[in-house]
């Protein structure tokens, strides 16, 4: 075997490298995950480190002391000898003759560090610790830590972010499965990702524009993944199967009716929608106009129900939110006056909400979910705050979690796959140092777990933990950019970006063939190329008075330039007849009043046309008498 791979390295070496099948170089899954891992703070460590330093009354010979029982392999005086020493250093002798057994524990201190010590004055302060007690963290504390690690097993530990939008992404929707993730952006477009199609560079495989101009507000998968909602800020919802190819679009309500009951859709912008949990057939939709509306899927001109919420006054006040409940046999909605409105699907229910809250928060709510078992409703707001209701006593709030920033009308909350926990986003305030955060809270405690940065200058609005993948997602961006953040465990995350994460983008191989493309351009022929813009040339043809056929204005005064002056006639007939006495003008002459009255006499002799039909049934006219000659007497 030996003298085979010598003949066959003295073979290889007559050819070039490039000669023959090439093998691919391996990247150990630990590499490829390490250029994921997020950064972790050591703020624990720093203050284990500065607490020898702010002991104030230790003299330096004792803070070396204490520093060399931290660590001990850093003692100056260790010999070249004990370099194979397993276990602390051994303490130097006072006694070179004295024979020193074998070392358990830290190293004590020497002799001059000892003198040192006692000729101090009187220690001020705690006592010196005895030796072996290291100053860092109790164990109590390390295990104490190690127990919440181990309780809520958040995986934070590595981060991909699914990039491509180009402003904030406001909506998000992970399949059942968790094979395939849809992100909406106020970009006005939707991405689709694959995570077993998708490679490395995490580049989505279609991209979609439900609605031209409108923002992406919500997308909800339905129970089997075979298709999904997608709800813009127009009035109509749309349809769109597993890959993205439309299936339906609702009808739009007639704006001009009032009375919403009648419109066979929404009349102005959606705000939310969501797919039923169980029916695969049902959706449910909110909208600005006051509304919230069950449709079938099956038949897109016209709703199956209406729900109109109750009002202090009546109007119309925009359902900012809705949700239904884990079984799908409970419906709740955000109103724009801060009230929340819960209604039970039962045979014969209405309009009239079974339980409402007035006033639960002091500004518009973002979003709402409940708890599987049904007991439990988060509230999120623009006020800034997160409450926790228990249905079975609604009144007052379970809690309240205040200095959450919300500029976002997308902001959710989420639960853990074992709703231990719930997280939501918070947004970036502009005098604010700091960035969009995840914050993770206790159902049970009711009380802050932790705090995760995804992004110091991006704000954080919707968030998922998958069931099945045991991942987190949160969308975030700004007016510039968006993307998509997926947090995850190699350890205890299946799937997901686990899969996409270690498969390399293929690279081209010199025997791939690309057929060059036929460019067809028809505009380029004389026949089919459109005609220049002639916008300059016409103004300048419109300023021409022979190109643009402008009626020439008469000549004031007498003529010049071969024109004949208005005062002898504006045209040449006129003024050669005027000249030849073919055209005498005497009305210049007479009075107007004379010339009229010389037709009186000759009217009433030959009366023509109406007179003589009233000849003989005419009246004669009766005028009254002028009074000027009696008032003339009267003087």
């Amino acid at each position: 075997m030996e003298d085979e791979a010598e003949i066959y390295d003295g073979v290889r070496a007559q050819f070039p490298l490039s000669f023959g099948k090439q093998s691919k170089p391996q990247t150990s899954l630990e590499a490829i995950h390490s250029t994921t891992r997020r950064s972790t703070t050591t703020a624990t460590a720093t203050a284990t480190t500065n607490k020898t330093d702010e002991l104030p009354s230790l003299s330096s010979s004792s803070k070396d002391w204490l520093s060399s029982l931290r660590n001990p392999n850093s003692n100056s005086s260790t010999n070249e000898d004990e370099a194979d020493l397993i276990g602390p250093p051994r303490p130097p002798p006072d006694d070179e003759d004295e024979d020193v057994g074998p070392i358990i524990g830290p190293p004590r201190p020497s002799a001059a560090q000892l003198e040192s010590i006692d000729e101090e004055e009187e220690m001020v302060g705690p006592p010196r610790p005895p030796p072996g007690m290291s100053f860092g963290d109790s164990e109590d504390e390390v295990e104490e830590e190690e127990e919440t690690e181990n309780q809520y097993r958040i995986p934070l530990s590595n981060e991909i972010v699914l990039k491509g939008h180009t402003k904030v992404v406001s909506a998000l929707a992970v399949d059942p499965s968790g094979s395939r993730v849809l992100s909406g952006s106020y970009d006005y477009t939707v991405r689709m990702y694959d995570f077993q199609g998708m490679s490395s560079r995490l580049a989505s495989f279609r991209q979609l524009e439900p609605s031209e101009g409108h923002q992406v507000r919500n997308l909800s998968w339905s129970p089997t993944a075979d298709r999904f909602l997608c709800v813009t800020g127009s009035a109509q919802a749309k349809i769109y199967d597993r890959d993205g190819l439309t299936l339906g679009e609702f009808v739009k309500g007639d704006m001009y009716i009032r009375d919403l009951k009648n419109t066979k859709g929404h009349i102005t912008g959606l705000t939310c929608g969501q797919w039923h949990p169980k029916a695969k057939e049902t959706i449910l939709t909110s909208s600005e106009d006051g509304s919230l509306r069950i449709w079938d899927v099956n038949d897109f001109k016209s709703q199956k129900q209406v729900i109109k919420p109750k009002l202090a006054r009546p109007g119309r006040v925009p359902v900012t939110t809705c949700t239904w409940d884990c079984e799908g046999k409970c419906i709740a909605g955000g109103i724009g006056d801060g009230s929340i409105q819960i209604w039970n699907l039962k045979p014969g229910w209405g309009s009239r909400p079974d339980i409402h809250v007035e006033k639960s928060h002091s500004d518009e709510i973002t979003g709402l979910k409940f708890s599987s078992d049904g007991r439990i409703l988060l509230s999120r707001s623009f006020d800034g705050s997160l409450k926790v209701w228990d249905l079975r006593q609604i009144k007052q709030p379970l809690k309240v979690f205040e200095d959450l920033p919300n500029h976002y009308a997308q902001t959710n909350i989420a639960f853990s796959p074992d709703e231990q926990l719930f997280l939501t986003g918070t947004s970036v305030e502009r005098e604010s140092t700091t960035g969009g955060l995840l914050c993770f809270y206790d159902r049970a405690r009711l009380e802050l777990v932790s705090r995760v940065g995804i992004s110091p200058t991006c704000s954080v609005v919707q968030c998922a933990w998958h069931p099945k993948l045991n991942q987190i997602f949160a969308t975030a961006g700004d007016k510039s950019q968006g993307g998509t953040h997926l947090l995850y465990d190699p350890t205890i995350s299946e799937r997901g970006a686990l899969v996409c994460i270690a498969r390399a983008p293929r690279k081209k191989s010199i025997d791939d063939f690309e057929a060059k493309p036929m460019i067809h351009n028809p505009h380029a022929l004389p026949l089919f190329r459109d005609q220049p813009s002639r916008k300059r040339q016409r103004e300048k043809e419109l300023k021409d008075p022979m190109k643009s056929h402008k009626p020439e204005l008469p000549v004031t005064g007498p003529g010049f330039g071969g024109r004949v002056g208005t005062s002898a006639g504006s045209l040449l007939t006129q003024y050669l007849l005027k000249q030849g006495g073919m055209i005498k003008e005497t009305w210049m002459d007479e009075d107007p009043r004379e010339a009229i009255l010389k037709y009186a006499d000759a009217a009433a002799k030959d009366p023509k046309f109406i007179a003589p039909a009233y000849a003989q049934t005419q009246p004669e006219p009766v005028f009254a008498k002028s009074d000027s000659d009696d008032e003339e007497k009267e003087k």
